[in-house]
C-alpha cells in the first residue's frame, strides 16, 4: 500500500499571493513534495492561506485553508484545531510538518495518533516561544534538520523530547543548473579570475564585511579577482560602503549588485568560480546549494549546516568571522580551480542534494517512523 504523507506549512505569506503566484515564489515547496511522490508517496500539501483553494499538480493535491474570521488581520492564517481537523480528513500514516515555530498546530496535530515528522526552518532556541514548544512538540515523533548537530540545543532547552529521533536531511534543494559559463558571463557582465559570488542579507549573521575584508587580503595573490554581491536586507551597506570608498583598490574590485531575480541568481552562479559565504548561522543556506547546483566551488564558514551541505567533500571550511582564514582559503581554492573543477562540484551536488535524492531520504524516514511503534 502507497504510504500517505500530509505536508503541512503554516507560514501565511505576506503578500497575499494567490496559489499560482504563492507556488511560483516558494518553488521549494512545491518542488519537495514533487520529489517526495516521485520515491513512492501519496502527497497532499496542505497551506495555511488567505482563501480556499484546491488543485493537483505533478500528482500531489495542494489544499490552500483559510481561517475566514482572520483573513483581514496581519497574523491571519489557519486556527490549530481548523489545520488538524484538515489533516484528520486525509487519513494520512505520516504528518511531515514544516517549522518549530506553531508549538500550538504541531500539538493539535499530533493528539490525533499520526506519527509526526518535524522539519526544521532556520527556527532560533531564542524568545519567549520555548515554554510553549515544550508542551507543543511534546509528541513529535522525528525531527529533521539539515545537520544533526543543529538539533542539540532544541533538545538541550526541552523544545523537543529528549529522546527523539533526529534525521540529517536539507530542508531544500535547488533546479538551478550549471549552464554555459562563458554564455553567463557576457549575459552578467560578469569578470574576474577568479570571480567570486556572494548572495544574501547585509547584516551581521551574513557578516558580509569579513568577505569583504578577505577580498582585499587576497589582492596580492589574486590581482584578477573580482567580488559579485547580490543582496537583499542592507543593514550593513554604510560600512561596507565605507570600506569601498576608503580603498579606491579594494573598490576597484567589489561590485555591490543590489536586489536580483532569481533567474539572474543563476545567471550568476554560472558565471562566477567560487561562492563565498560568512554566515555564521544558517538553516541550512539556500544560496549555497543553488551554487553548488551550479557546480560552483564553495568557500563557506564552518558551521554545521555547512559541514553538512559539502561534508567537508568540496570547497573549503573557515572559522567564522577570520578575515585572513578566508583570504588563504580563497587563494588556495583559486590555484586549484581547472577545467573539471564545475563537474567534480556537480557530481557531488546531484549524488547529495538534488530534489530527488532528498526525496529519497523523506521517504527513508517516512518509512522508517511509520515502522516505529507508538509511545504508551
Amino acid at each position: 500500500m502507497t504510504m500517505r504523507v500530509v505536508q503541512v506549512n503554516c507560514v501565511i505569506d505576506a503578500e497575499r499571493r494567490g496559489p499560482e503566484a504563492l507556488l511560483a515564489a516558494w518553488p521549494t515547496m512545491a518542488a519537495i513534495a514533487s520529489a517526495t511522490e516521485r520515491a513512492g508517496a501519496t502527497v497532499t500539501v496542505l497551506q495555511a492561506s488567505h482563501a480556499p483553494a484546491e488543485f493537483r499538480r505533478d500528482d500531489v493535491t495542494y489544499r490552500f485553508i483559510p481561517e475566514p474570521r482572520l483573513r483581514r488581520g496581519p497574523g491571519a492564517g489557519i486556527l490549530p484545531w481548523r489545520l488538524a481537523a484538515a489533516v484528520r480528513r486525509e487519513a494520512p500514516d505520516i504528518v511531515h510538518f514544516n517549522g518549530l515555530d506553531f508549538p500550538f498546530h504541531a500539538r493539535a496535530v499530533c493528539d490525533l495518533g499520526v506519527p509526526v515528522l518535524m522539519q526544521d526552518h532556520a527556527s532560533r532556541v531564542e524568545g519567549r516561544i520555548g515554554r510553549f514548544r515544550r508542551w507543543g512538540h511534546g509528541k513529535v515523533r522525528a525531527a529533521a534538520f539539515t545537520s544533526r548537530a543543529q538539533a542539540e540545543p532544541f533538545v538541550r532547552h526541552g523544545h523537543l523530547p529528549r529522546d527523539i529521533p533526529v534525521v540529517a536531511i536539507p530542508e531544500c534543494s535547488s533546479d538551478f543548473t550549471p549552464g554555459d559559463r562563458d554564455e553567463a558571463r557576457r549575459e552578467t557582465g560578469v569578470f574576474g579570475a577568479p570571480a567570486l559570488l556572494w548572495v544574501g542579507h547585509l547584516d551581521p549573521n551574513k557578516d558580509p564585511l569579513t568577505i569583504v575584508k578577505a577580498v582585499r587580503k587576497a589582492l596580492d595573490a589574486l590581482p584578477g579577482l573580482q567580488l559579485w554581491c547580490a543582496f537583499v536586507g542592507t543593514d550593513l551597506l554604510p560600512e561596507v560602503e565605507a570600506l569601498l570608498r576608503e580603498d579606491e583598490e579594494l573598490a576597484a574590485h567589489v561590485h555591490l549588485l543590489g536586489r536580483v531575480t532569481r533567474d539572474r541568481v543563476q545567471a550568476l552562479c554560472r558565471a562566477c568560480d567560487i561562492f563565498v559565504s560568512a554566515s555564521r548561522r544558517e538553516g541550512s543556506g539556500y544560496a549555497l546549494i543553488e551554487a553548488l547546483a551550479c557546480g560552483v566551488t564553495p568557500v563557506v564558514t564552518d558551521i554545521p549546516a555547512f559541514r553538512a551541505l559539502t561534508e567537508d567533500s568540496v570547497g573549503a571550511l573557515v572559522a567564522a568571522g577570520d578575515a585572513d582564514a578566508f583570504a588563504a582559503a580563497i587563494i588556495a581554492i583559486a590555484r586549484q580551480l581547472h577545467q573539471g573543477s564545475r563537474a567534480r562540484v556537480l557530481g557531488y551536488f546531484q549524488r547529495n542534494l538534488a530534489f530527488d535524492v532528498v526525496g529519497a531520504r523523506l521517504m527513508q524516514a517516512y518509512t522508517a517512523l511509520a515502522h516505529t511503534a507508538m509511545p504508551t
